[in-house]
């Protein structure tokens, strides 16, 4: 089997005979309002033990949301993974139902720029491989990083993941976006343990649009390097230190306060931010982080949102100053302004970020311009990576206090930090940013370069 023929078996959805069901039921309904968001995934992943299969995986997903407006402009949502000219009949009769106790005093409208022209992404579509192929691959991965150093043991965590998705949004207007991509990731996480010594653990990932282009090597030499850096540890004083986060756990803490840019949960009281917080000086003022779903290393961009909505880059804060928000059709009509294609589509519609990207627009010096985590000989500690977000975050507060993996560094020499946890408020963070260094790194989850804060709260653990 040639790889397009394989390809064009992975992908299930039919945008045209969709359209043309819904249309008929939607005409033998009475029904001349709706829209519908669908999704389709197929994914492979293995995980393995010491040289065996642990887990093999291979699923097919499919859901799609059905919305309709009755004559009275009540919208009725149904969900279904049944895409069959029957599933989708029965869907657009719950919906039909499901209207009569719908809000007609709130009622959701199309976004409108459902239409409207999208900028094309070239999504790259991976040949596809087989599930023995994936086996074979993370096999070697793991014996290379367990030969890596004496002392690691296992890799109890691990994964390699092949996974091909499309997506749909058709509405009664006419809108019709389809668009399809593949995505890889490899996750591998070791633990060592050395005599009398507790045992150490450190992972790592990469994500590409398909398995050749993944960087298996980087990952098992990072996933190593860390893990040996930790072997040798001490426990650290509690006190205020001076800080660096690597560009992963900035993001981190920053994607964990995502709802100061969220314009839905502004109006659901769910937000550090007000509606009239849109000009107010939130950050030191070299600081920008935008949000850039159509980045050409985001592997994962859709380039429309659940409601039809081209994605667009936008700048959160710039200058230090909130500059603007994230907005479905619904909040975006509430403030006035256009939607900005981060929307999901549900009986509630959520609003998320995309793809992250922290960087120094150098508009002033930084507080001290020395600091450079490669150089610096003055006492910090180095972040690498934040634990236990869901519960030691309260976004509508803006508080913080989660445990880490990291380093102190003295003299420029790094030691494992037996066990700590920063603690915080996200806007004394920001405005506390003495360093923002020129090189921005890509990581799995956005772009940052490291950022240094001062006078962060660290209590170590005896």
């Amino acid at each position: 089997m040639n790889n397009s023929i394989a390809n064009q078996q992975i992908f299930k959805l039919d945008s045209e005979y969709l359209n043309s069901l819904l249309k008929k039921y939607s005409y033998e309904s009475e029904i001349k309002k709706w829209d519908m968001g669908a999704s389709s995934s197929r994914d492979l992943s293995v995980q393995v033990q010491q040289g065996n299969a642990k887990q093999l995986k291979g699923s097919q997903r499919n859901s799609m949301t059905l919305r309709v407006w009755n004559k009275y402009n009540q919208v009725g949502i149904t969900t279904t993974s049944d895409l069959t000219s029957d599933g989708i009949n029965k869907a657009m009769r719950g919906a039909i139902e499901a209207s009569l106790f719908g809000n007609e005093k709130e009622s959701p409208e199309f976004s409108p720029l459902a239409k409207s022209e999208i900028e094309e992404i070239t999504s790259k579509i991976s040949n596809p491989h087989s599930i023995d192929e994936l086996l074979t691959i993370l096999k070697n991965a793991e014996k290379q990083l367990l030969d890596t150093h004496q002392s690691i043991d296992s890799v109890p965590y691990n994964g390699l993941n092949e996974t091909y998705i499309e997506r749909i949004y058709i509405n009664s207007e006419g809108a019709n976006r389809h668009m399809k991509l593949s995505q890889s990731s490899i996750y591998l996480y070791a633990k060592a343990q050395e005599e009398n010594k507790k045992p150490r653990s450190a992972g790592s990932i990469r994500i590409k649009s398909s398995i050749d282009e993944l960087d298996i090597k980087s990952c098992i030499n990072e996933t190593s390097n860390k893990l040996i850096s930790h072997l040798k540890y001490k426990s650290i004083d509690t006190k205020k230190y001076l800080v660096c986060f690597t560009p992963e756990a900035f993001l981190q803490l920053i994607n964990a306060f995502s709802s100061m840019f969220n314009a839905r949960s502004i109006i659901d009281g769910l937000s550090l931010m007000k509606e009239d917080s849109i000009g107010d000086q939130i950050s030191v003022s070299n600081l920008d982080i935008s949000d850039e779903g159509l980045h050409p290393e985001n592997v994962g961009a859709f380039s429309f949102d659940g409601e039809g909505t081209p994605t667009q880059n936008i700048k959160l804060i710039s200058k230090g100053i909130l500059t603007n928000l994230l907005h479905s059709e619904a909040t975006a009509r509430k403030f006035g302004v256009k939607p900005t294609g981060h929307a999901g589509l549900g009986a509630k519609v959520s609003v998320s970020p995309d793809w992250l990207i922290v960087s120094n627009n150098g508009s002033e010096n930084d507080k001290n311009e020395s600091l450079n985590v490669k150089d610096t000989l003055n006492e910090f500690i180095l972040i690498d990576e934040l634990s236990a977000i869901h519960s030691g975050v309260k976004a509508s507060q803006g508080s913080f206090s989660l445990p880490f993996d990291g380093w102190i560094v003295n003299d420029g020499k790094k030691t494992s930090i037996d066990a700590a946890t920063v603690a915080g408020d996200i806007l004394f963070v920001l405005k506390s940013i003495v360093k923002i260094e020129n090189e921005q790194i890509v990581t799995h989850q956005g772009i940052s370069p490291h950022v240094w804060v001062e006078n962060m709260s660290i209590t170590g653990e005896a």
